[in-house]
């Protein structure tokens, strides 16, 4: 009962922190188009437009990302697959235009078992805070140590600071750092990322890079041997992991 009264304590307060952030774009859009509609002669159309459309994007973005946080914890179920974690790294920068080139150190050859869009969804989340922050240098580098496998995003930004490096992953948490750089961060994107490596029965933690900024590092558990031809992977450890809470996040409620 204390397990239950807890998990509903923490539905409730993000209940209220989503409706907060929705509240707080839908008063700075009708605040704007209120000025504007009692002082027309006054109002630059282009400015107000400008400024609604950035409002709107911040509220679509907010929506986007409670609607991934809602389908990570209860959406349909997905199989998992074994991905090869450098051609992913690949296929996502390339899809890319960023701000800042990624510097790429990958090892072939590190497969793990994983819903392919959920993990390509973390590694956007974490290039993005890395452009977000870095001032010359992002690198993405893939490596296995012992039987894990490990993604890791450095840059060369402010860092974050080692009594925040907790809190960085709840939901809804700017630093003030963040805010300062870009004002339509939802607070979102470390809290999903953190989600998906857990419901991958994975870890994702942030440290210090060589260059003083930020070092997040996915460790999750490599892949076994392939199965022979003819017998389904995905369906075969989907079977043997379902029952393990952090997989069944990844599709339905165990």
């Amino acid at each position: 009962m204390r397990e239950l009264k807890r998990d509903l304590q923490k539905k409730r307060r993000f209940a209220a922190d989503a409706s907060h952030e929705l509240r707080t774009a839908v008063a700075g859009l009708r605040a704007g188009l209120e000025e504007a509609c009692m002082y027309p002669d006054e109002t630059d159309l282009g400015d107000l437009l400008a400024r609604a459309l950035r409002d709107v994007d911040r509220l679509g973005a907010i929506i986007t990302d409670l609607r991934v946080l809602a389908e990570i914890e209860a959406g349909p179920p997905m199989e998992p697959q074994r991905v090869d974690l450098a051609e992913l790294v690949r296929d996502e920068i390339a899809r890319r235009t960023d701000r800042i080139a990624v510097q790429l150190r990958l090892e072939p050859g590190v497969t793990v078992q994983a819903v392919p869009i959920r993990i390509g969804r973390l590694l956007t989340n974490l290039l993005d805070n890395a452009q977000r922050h870095g001032q010359h240098l992002v690198e993405v580098q893939v490596s296995r140590d012992d039987d894990h496998a490990e993604l890791t995003v450095t840059d060369d930004g402010e860092g974050v600071p080692e009594s925040e490096r907790e809190r960085i992953f709840q939901r809804f948490t700017r630093l003030k750092a963040a805010r300062r750089l870009d004002h339509t961060g939802t607070g979102l994107g470390l809290a999903i990322a953190h989600d998906i490596a857990q419901a991958h029965i994975g870890s994702l933690h942030v440290g210090e890079s060589e260059t003083g900024g930020a070092s997040f590092v996915l460790r999750l558990p490599l892949a076994g041997p392939a199965a022979p031809a003819g017998r389904s992977v995905g369906r075969s450890l989907h079977d043997a992991m379902i029952h393990e809470p952090g997989w069944a996040r990844l599709g339905g409620r165990t």
